[in-house]
């Protein structure tokens, strides 16, 4: 087993660190082979600081995010858990904290929970006994005072790292800054925003964000994803709460034909564009891919977008063309060292 101290923690210290920070969301699995998690890390882990499982994203059921977390940090990934007051009273989200700790796992994004009316099983009861707010105090409440929310102690008392999500493209919209201050100031240590595809809303939103002074007190990471397909894109658009999808994004997707290739080119593409769109805007600390279940594009982003994790070794600038050799005189042949090598 990897020691906890070689992951645990590097998402803290990637945020701390000033560079520009990267994660990414792998699938949670829909069977019970542990493989299938580590497959899929492995196609992401060299270009990440950390990886989010979801908990049943949409209301629709997969395992639960706690097992695949624990199989990451036995890889030697930081994972953050979603966890989700849909399903849970805040006995269950206590106990699954500690249960998380147990395992080596200290990031926890808190979130409220797709309703599931949205998902396969709509018949299902929510609980909602806390929401997202009051989950960040928690988390925030058993590490500070070392005790249960009765007052009870915890010995030893776990160490967990919370955050949360932001929802810009969610009306109405000029509350969306208004409730990510509240979740700050209930001790959300970092921000991972929802999909970003309409830029202008995004901008407007972190104008709000940096005139609370929010992005002066937690690190705001803009969450980006690739369109896979024209159906992919439609549906986001038309049935994803909380979701902008402009218009020509999905002409664009559709001009790049039936041919699979091209089609998968396209939408990495956009991705890249829009991360590069994002970079000029003020407050952002990084960026969060979400590549819905197409692990495989997380490498050609980074590499397109130039994204680099910063708990990562500086990579080597691309070789320059060698110039052809000039004769010079003996005494003016002496350089100084090339800056980067």
């Amino acid at each position: 087993m990897i020691p906890a101290e070689s992951y645990r923690g590097r998402l803290e210290r990637a945020l701390r660190s000033g560079r520009p920070v990267v994660t990414c969301e792998i699938g949670s699995p829909d069977g019970t082979d542990p493989a299938d998690v580590r497959k899929r890390a492995k196609l992401v882990r060299d270009y990440v600081d950390a990886v989010n499982v979801p908990d049943n994203t949409g209301g629709v059921v997969h395992a639960a995010p706690i097992a695949a977390c624990a199989i990451l940090a036995q890889e030697g990934i930081d994972p953050i858990l979603h966890m989700t007051c849909r399903d849970r009273n805040r006995m269950a989200l206590q106990s699954d904290m500690l249960a998380a700790n147990l395992f080596g796992i200290r990031n926890i994004l808190c979130l409220t929970g797709d309703h599931m009316i949205h998902g396969d099983q709509p018949q299902t009861k929510p609980v909602y006994d806390i929401d997202s707010i009051a989950l960040i105090d928690v988390a925030n409440h058993l590490t500070t005072t070392g005790t249960y929310l009765s007052g009870r102690a915890i010995k030893p008392p776990p160490d967990l790292f919370p955050g949360c999500a932001a929802a810009p493209f969610a009306p109405p919209y000029e509350y969306r800054p208004v409730r990510l201050g509240k979740k700050v100031q209930a001790g959300a240590r970092f921000v991972q925003t929802q999909i970003v595809f309409n830029v202008d809303r995004f901008r407007e939103f972190m104008g709000r964000v940096h005139d609370l002074g929010i992005d002066k007190k937690v690190p705001i990471l803009a969450g980006v994803a690739p369109i896979r397909s024209v159906k992919a894109a439609t549906f986001m658009r038309d049935e994803v709460p909380g979701m902008e999808v402009p218009d020509r994004l999905v002409r664009r997707m559709e001009a790049a034909g039936d041919d699979k290739k091209k089609r998968e080119a396209e939408g990495i593409a956009i991705c890249v564009e829009i991360i590069e769109e994002i970079r000029k805007i003020p407050g952002i600390a990084g960026f969060h891919i979400m590549p819905i279940a197409w692990e495989s594009a997380v490498a050609k982003i980074s590499r397109d977008a130039h994204l680099q994790p910063a708990t990562a070794a500086p990579r080597p600038p691309p070789e320059a063309p060698v110039p052809a050799p000039i004769a010079v005189p003996v005494s003016a042949a002496s350089v100084s060292p090339v800056r980067g090598t």
